[in-house]
């Protein structure tokens, strides 16, 4: 059963030991908003996190499902010598990978590191419990498939005995301000309103009609992990709970909770 879903954004600097007192000052809602979503995840108490990002082992017309047995990775790349490794749920693996064989989806099982997409809500949600976790990739097929994929996954996980939580793992636009990673645009930030806007009244037509145009100027990286998410929550009862949004290191870093 699915027990918990959650969007958050992935910040090294949230991580201690890396980045400066100043770096997390500057995410300091987001940080917040992190134990809140910890909290409430401790209390669903899963079996399994099942976490999408999108940084992980990418295929350009098929999504990756990681099914190395112990998945981990390190945050070396930030310069903090810690590895993370979890236990993999295969039963959740291969439910998914059979669902997505029945209409030939494109999805593809691949043994492979976790991305710092997936490691640091990992890291920072992870605190307390050690549930097994489940590492999945999107692929750059259209939205409406992304959509589609999540409603295939639904099915396992619904079905499955095991309580179940999904993380999607993405940011919205890094072109918020003049001193935004991937530069500035004036229009970037109408991304993120219009997300969060469609998010709120749960609009998925609009969300997988996004233009195209639109969606590049932001150089997001978390609309694909949030349809995916959203379409394995299809059948709960969900709601769009908004724990926090904010812009300051001129990425748009959303925290919702939608069961």
């Amino acid at each position: 059963m699915i027990v918990f879903a959650s969007i958050v954004p992935h910040p090294p600097f949230g991580v201690p030991g890396i980045g400066t007192a100043e770096d997390k000052a500057g995410i300091k809602k987001t940080l917040e908003a992190f134990e809140e979503i910890r909290d409430g995840l401790e209390r669903a108490n899963p079996d399994t996190v099942v976490v999408i990002s999108p940084h992980g082992q990418m295929e350009e017309f098929n999504f990756v499902i990681n099914s190395d047995p112990n998945p981990r990775g390190s945050f070396a790349e930030f310069g903090l010598d810690e590895v993370l490794e979890f236990e993999n749920d295969l039963e959740i693996v291969n439910g998914i990978k059979y669902c997505c064989e029945m209409i030939e989806l494109p999805a593809h099982l691949h043994a492979h590191f976790l991305d710092y997409g997936a490691l640091v809500p990992l890291k920072l949600l992870l605190k307390n419990i050690k549930p097994h976790v489940v590492h999945l990739s999107f692929a750059m097929l259209d939205y409406d498939r992304h959509y589609e994929y999540g409603e295939l996954m639904s099915n396992p996980l619904r079905n499955s005995k095991k309580r179940i939580a999904i993380i999607a793992s993405g940011e919205l636009s890094h072109r918020l301000t003049p001193e935004a990673p991937a530069g500035f645009s004036p229009r970037a930030k109408f991304f993120d309103h219009w997300v969060i806007e469609y998010l709120a009244s749960n609009d998925i037509k609009a969300l997988t009609g996004m233009e195209k145009e639109a969606v590049e100027d932001a150089a997001e990286c978390g609309l694909r992990s949030i349809l995916i998410m959203l379409g394995s929550v299809y059948q709960e009862k969900y709601g769009f709970n908004l724990v926090s949004y904010e812009s300051t290191l001129g990425v748009g870093y959303l925290v919702a909770r939608f069961l």
